[in-house]
């Protein structure tokens, strides 16, 4: 996805002379799931489609509460219902360019994480955000990770 940026540029002794710069940004958002939201994902109904637009809406500073240590929660709409009753997820990400999502629960089966689960998140998220390429690699190789979707949308 490319995003496309201008900036003006104003000269002081000349008021009326502006000048505009153009620039492209790419930004690659690698979008995973742990094998435990997968299992998790078949019972609810929600879609990897789902996952990639929360992504986009994340991207965007879209988040409905971050719980600290780089895990946030987000409501994803559920086929048939809307975000209001949907699932609520809980997601790893520094806010750039890899998005894990940890754990997922709908909102008619619990209220929210407790303190503990939070501190297991938080570690999860940890570990899985210091990942190099090779790590990354060999989670995916060893499906305890699976990419839903990557920059193009697209695993």
């Amino acid at each position: 996805m490319h995003q496309c940026f201008y900036k003006f540029f104003v000269n002081l002794e000349c008021p009326l002379e502006i000048y505009i710069t153009r620039w492209y940004t790419s930004k690659m958002n690698r979008v995973f799931k742990t094998r435990a939201f997968t299992r998790w994902m078949r019972k609810s109904g929600l879609t990897d489609d789902a996952l990639c637009d929360a992504v986009a809406e994340m991207s965007q500073g879209l988040v409905d509460a971050d719980l600290g240590g780089h895990v946030v929660k987000k409501r994803v709409a559920l086929p048939g219902q809307g975000k209001r009753g949907g699932a609520r997820t809980i997601v790893a990400t520094k806010m750039a360019d890899r998005w894990f999502f940890l754990y997922g629960f709908g909102k008619n089966e619990r209220a929210n994480i407790d303190k503990d689960e939070l501190k297991v998140l938080q570690e999860m998220a940890k570990e899985l955000l210091g990942f190099s390429d090779q790590q990354l690699a060999t989670a995916l190789m060893a499906e305890e990770i699976v990419e839903v979707c990557n920059g193009n949308n697209e695993a």
